[in-house]
């Protein structure tokens, strides 16, 4: 999964079994990429 760190801004890829931190910078705060796709939904 794609995550960026909070504190140094780096992109971060973590697998589910290295525990979150941050390898640059050891920060434990990871924030989840968002998709830039847009969404239209039927509002009937």
């Amino acid at each position: 999964m794609s995550y960026k760190c909070s504190r140094c801004k780096r992109d971060v890829q973590i697998d589910e079994y290295g525990g979150v931190r941050c390898p640059y910078c050891g920060h434990r705060v990871l924030l989840k990429e968002r998709s830039r796709d847009v969404k239209e939904v039927d509002a009937n």
